[in-house]
This record gives structure tokens, sequence and C-alpha cells, in this order.
């Protein structure tokens, strides 16, 4: 009998080895430059840090993308969002555009076994058309592999200002029914442009429709009083719906990807944050990321599940100052730099865009260390299905399976990495080409650089990080030689 058991304990261990729990920390408008352990001075950042401290941190780790809804698309969905229409930034009244039944990140670990839960930011569209928001809003996460989600449906500044759990909206009252407009207001209902008054927030560009909660948004929005969000409590709202996902799962595998919303717009810290950056709401609501993180960490290390417990840390693009709000970013911004040593940010081709944040901490497995291998967020859905002894989806066309350098294993990882800004560029090592864009070089509202330019541009990123000597003249066979390969890259589809 004492031997049976020994087996059993034995086959238990080497599932749980087999199998670690998955946390996916993916904060929204990160640089690479906002948080302490990748340089920053300005800002300090001790749970990220911690984190980066006991894991790996990529220098060179990327979204798939220099904006929110393509990066997550792709994210999700092992596919470079361009390849697929309507995967641009979305409005907060979208249908889903991740088919139902197709398979995602979410559904390698669900076929795996595991118990998988999104909570936070999720802006890939709900619904298969005009969604009845009084009702059962679906499809959704669930219906692409999640068994549980706590959601807003957009973002911050896009109505409808309120947290979706499964397939209905929480606190909602059947008596005063939601209505959602992105074509006209609605009748008797204030909006920024014509009621500044009403305003605790105002615009800098856009973001002048609803008034919701003292802040302009994007959107017209009717109704559903009871279940408006208050913006400062989002961030604590959404840690505790993560904690309470980790303490209902931690008996079995879980995937959970905790989509936070800081520190995109509007920026809203809780009080016990404001001003204690000294940078502004932008500062103050990156804290309340780092909070959120430790908060979650705390939570492993009390259910014993930080040894057997992969957390990966990262943004889905890069950083931006102004993208809305008069909240005093740019004018407090002092000698921060939100992207580093990088040039761009959101919306930008060059590597501010989408070389983020990335951090792997996996106690029983990673070697804490610091790693230079080409690491995208396209390559989860084949490199975690690969960690659970599965084949990678066969959607997945453009998903590689790079789990050996997220373990430290491989000092490489990619050799070749389309990244998704302005316009479409293309990494080879250390080579960065970005083809001649006839598009405007800085966006007016948020006066971010696009990359877009009237020639090629070529940098050699190991001697110019911040791509400021473009050798596409003196270099030319490798400018064409990238050239032809990012058009096949671009147009082609697979691995």
């Amino acid at each position: 009998m004492k031997s049976c058991w020994m087996v059993l304990l034995l086959a238990s261990a080497t599932f749980a080895a087999d199998k670690p729990n998955v946390v996916l920390l993916y904060a929204d408008d990160l640089g690479y430059g906002d948080v302490s352990c990748y340089g920053s001075k300005t800002i300090a950042t001790p749970h990220i840090d911690k984190l980066a401290a006991e894991g790996l941190r990529f220098t060179d780790g990327h979204c798939a993308a220099a904006t929110c809804t393509p990066s997550r698309f792709a994210m999700l969905t092992g596919q470079y969002a361009f390849r697929q229409k309507g995967t641009g930034v979305l409005p907060g009244d979208a249908q889903l555009i991740i088919p139902p039944g197709r398979a995602t990140l979410a559904s390698v670990f669900k076929g795996a076994g595991y118990q998988t839960g999104v909570v936070g930011k999720w802006h890939l569209g709900l619904g298969d058309g005009a969604l009845d928001w009084n009702g059962a809003i679906q499809p959704g996460p669930l219906e692409i592999g999640f068994d549980h989600c706590f959601i807003m449906a957009a973002t911050g500044d896009r109505v409808p200002c309120v947290f979706v759990k499964d397939h209905q909206i929480v606190g909602l009252d059947p008596a005063d029914p939601i209505q959602v407009s992105y074509k006209q207001p609605f009748p008797g209902e204030p909006t920024g442009k014509a009621n500044p008054e009403l305003l605790r927030m105002h615009p800098s560009h856009g973001h002048d429709m609803a008034v919701l909660n003292g802040i302009s948004r994007i959107g017209y929005m009717k109704g559903g009083k009871a279940a408006l969000w208050k913006d400062e409590d989002m961030a604590d709202t959404f840690t505790a719906q993560a904690v309470k996902f980790i303490e209902a799962s931690k008996d079995k595998p879980f995937f959970l990807y905790f989509a936070a919303h800081d520190p995109h717009v509007p920026r809203v810290p809780h009080p016990r944050f404001v001003g204690k950056s000294g940078m502004g709401p932008r500062g103050d609501v990156i804290l309340q990321f780092d909070d959120s993180v430790g908060t979650l960490l705390a939570t492993l290390d009390r259910l014993g599940l930080k040894n057997n417990t992969l957390v990966l840390l990262s943004s889905d693009n890069g950083p931006v100052v102004d993208d809305g709000y008069q909240d005093e970013a740019v004018q407090k911004l002092g000698a921060h730099k939100p992207a580093g040593p990088l040039r761009g940010g959101k919306y930008s081709a060059f590597e501010g865009g989408t070389r983020v944040p990335f951090i792997v901490r996996w106690p029983s497995r990673v070697k804490p260390g610091v790693s230079s291998a080409l690491v995208c967020q396209v390559d989860f859905p084949a490199s975690f299905a690969a960690l659970t002894a599965q084949p990678a989806p066969a959607a997945a066309v453009d998903s590689q399976n790079i789990l050996p350098a997220l373990l430290g294993e491989d000092l490489n990882g990619r050799t070749e990495l389309v990244e998704q800004g302005g316009p479409v560029s293309l990494r080879q090592g250390n080579w960065k080409f970005i083809p001649a864009n006839a598009g405007v070089a800085r966006n007016k509202g948020t006066n971010s650089e696009t990359g877009n330019a009237a020639v090629p541009q070529l940098y050699d990123l190991s001697k110019d990080l911040g791509e400021s000597q473009n050798l596409a003249k003196t270099q030319p066979d490798q400018a064409q030689s990238m050239a032809a390969a990012l058009e096949k890259a671009h147009l082609g589809a697979g691995k």
C-alpha cells in the first residue's frame, strides 16, 4: 500500500511539473523605459523589478503591433493582424473579430486541461453584429477558449463604460437599459464638446463625446447608470477578480490572462496613488499597475503556487504621453523617457512601438538573468502548445515555437520578425528595415513619430539602438534583401 501511495505522489509531482500554471500580466501602453528594471530613474516599480530579479528579463522582447487591438489579436491567435481585415483599433461596439471555435492561446491551454480566465481589457469585439447590451453578450471570450471572463468591452476612453462578466453586464438594472452608439449622440445626454463644465478631465484631442464620471469618452452612451464603472476603482476591481480566479483554480493547472488598463487613458489613479510619482496621472497609474502585479504575485506566494507558476509580464504596445486628455503627462514628464533608449512609441514603426518590457519567471525551471533573444508575443500559441505537449494550432500561421528562448535555453530566439507599426517593418538579427511610405511622419494628435518616410530606412541596432543613422544608401544590398524578405513575409502566411 505504501509503495502504491509513493507511485501516486510521484505521478502527481510529474503532472504538476509538466503543467505549470501560467499567468500573463499584460499592461496597456507601458513603454520599455517606464519601469525601473529597464532603466527608469524616475519611476520605481519594485514589484516588477522583483519579478525580473527572480526571472529572465528580455531586452529584445516584442508585442506584434504598435497598437492595442492588432497586438492582442496576434498574441491570442498566432497570426499577424495585418493578414485579416477589420483588426485595426476597434470601437467599443465592434463585433468579435476572432471567429468562435478558432484555436487561440486560451484554447491551447484548455485543450491541455487548464482552467482559463481573462480579466481586464478585452478590445477584440463582442457579439456577432448588432449587439443588445441588455441581453446575453456573446460570442465573446467564452466562445474562443476562456472558461471565465471579467472584462471591459474596449478601453477606458470608449463606451460602454461597464464591466462584462461571462455573458452579462455586471450590475445592470433592467429598468435602465443601456444604449450605445458610435454614430450620433442621444438627445438630452451631455457630451464633452457641448458641456465642458461637467468635466474634471478635459480632452486634448478627440474624446469629447459621452460624459461619464466627469470624463468625456469616444462614442455615445445612455442608461445603465447602476452598472457604470468608477475609473478610480478599476485597477482594484480587476485585481480582485484576478485574485478570485487564482483562488478558485488553485487545485489544478490554470491560465490567467490579466489585461490591465494601466497606463492607458483616461489615467485616473486610485486616491492612494495620486501624486505619488511626481509625474502626474500617467506616472501614478504606472505605480498602480506595479501594485496590481505585487498583489497577484503575493497571491501566488500565499497559496504556495510560486514555484510551479510561469509568470510572464509584458505590454500590448509602446508608450504614448498625450493620448487624448489634458492630464499633465507632457508637462510633468521631466527627464523620464517612456521608451528608454528606443526611438518611437505607440503608433510607430520604430523599435519603441513594439519593443516592450518582457519578463518570464518560473522558479522551478527558469534561471534568473537577462536575455537578448529576439522574442515576440505572436509566438505564444505555438510555444505554449509545445509546453503542454500539443501540436501548434494550424491557424496560428505566424506563431513559432520559441519556448527554449522563453525558458532561457536558447540565446537567439527568432531570426526574423515582422513588426506592425505605422508601416510594416522587418527585423533580421540586429538589422531593422522600414520600407518607404508616403504617410505622415508624425501623428498630429499625439505628436509621436510614425516611422513613415519617403525613402527606405535601414538601421544596425547593434550600433544604433536609437535608429538615428539610416544606412539604406550605404548598405543597398542589405536594404534590398530585406525589402524582398519583408514583401515575402507580408504577403505570405506561414512559419
